[in-house]
């Protein structure tokens, strides 16, 4: 978990989102719902959700570009790029053809998924690229597009997820590195808890062979357990990863969690004492777009002045799997 004498600098960042936007107004003309109830119980207001001529390469280069520039770097300077994504458009993946988009030449790319917690073990990924001093310059996206895959009738769901596209730039740096610590769990004993599952149908071939073909079936979602889940293994993750990095919680400039619930975000920010200015959210405008959320806080954290260079931000992402981690970063070169 310590360097091997290379670190890690984050760069750059960007995000995007689909323009269309769903109001909680809107959503209660699809399920019985309300305004008030979505809001007094997620924080969540709007969501932006993708068309049918929408697509994650679309979004996720939008917020590539934008972080490349903030970086300084260009596209052929690339030599990674890692896209975490539970709703690729291609089942084979999509980080090759956002590679090809943004004309990076010279990276190869991948997908990986761990839903929810995908930028963050997107970003551990990555870091052992550089620490290892394999690559120097790697792309880092987390984007979903949930609707494509969200029950439209099932209002426990429905009213929770959103599309977008978060992307940040690390680099190797010489002096010190500024991934300061990390910490990653999975329990599959609980995989029930959120799914996304593949069901099949028997289509026989010839006589004795048969195969099963079918589709993903939409979201389903133990919501209580999930929440149960998240607000104990995240403090505990983020003490784990704060120790790594031989930091205390009154170190820390900003806490940046998967923007999931408003109860949760606030329930971890108590059981660490840190106050609710540190806490950053903007689960009201975008819902929850799991790999991408905690890209998207970050990069309107950053262009609106809130993170300054040299800030230390405790980031942790949780959900299907489930899995969980924490990153502990310092903002800039």
């Amino acid at each position: 978990m310590h360097q091997l004498g290379i670190g890690i600098a984050i760069t750059g960042s960007g995000s995007a989102a689909p323009p269309v936007v769903l109001d909680n107004a809107g959503m209660s003309q699809i399920v019985e719902t309300s305004d008030e109830w979505i809001s007094s119980r997620t924080g969540i207001q709007r969501r932006h959700l993708a068309d049918a001529q929408g697509s994650l390469t679309e979004i996720a280069t939008q917020a590539a570009r934008a972080a490349i520039a903030m970086s300084g770097i260009t596209p052929v300077d690339l030599d990674l790029i890692v896209l975490a994504t539970s709703t690729s458009d291609d089942l084979f993946g999509s980080a090759s053809k956002i590679q090809a988009e943004l004309g990076a030449i010279k990276a190869a790319a991948f997908d990986i998924t761990a839903a929810c917690s995908g930028f963050i073990f997107g970003m551990v990924t990555a870091a052992q690229f550089i620490r290892t001093g394999t690559y120097r310059n790697v792309l880092l996206i987390g984007a979903d597009l949930l609707s494509r895959w969200t029950d439209w009738t099932d209002r426990r769901t429905c009213v929770l997820f959103g599309d977008g596209a978060g992307a940040v730039v690390m680099q190797a740096r010489e002096g010190g590195d500024r991934l300061l610590g990390f910490e990653l769990h999975s329990d599959g004993s609980q995989n029930h808890c959120l799914n996304l599952s593949y069901q099949a149908e028997q289509r026989a071939l010839v006589e004795g062979v048969s195969v099963g073909q079918g589709t993903y079936q939409p979201i389903t979602m133990d919501g209580r357990e999930v929440y149960r889940f998240a607000v104990k293994r995240v403090p505990e993750v983020l003490e784990k990863a704060l120790f790594h990095a031989s930091l205390t919680v009154e170190e820390v400039d900003w806490l940046l969690l998967h923007q999931a619930n408003q109860r949760i975000l606030d329930a971890v920010a108590e059981r660490l004492n840190i106050p609710s200015q540190k806490v950053l959210s903007n689960m009201g405008e975008y819902g929850n777009t799991s790999a991408a959320s905690i890209p998207i806080a970050l990069d309107e954290a950053v262009r609106d002045g809130r993170i300054q260079p040299g800030d230390v931000i405790a980031a942790s992402g949780f959900g299907a799997g489930l899995t969980w981690g924490a990153a502990i970063f310092r903002w800039g070169k």
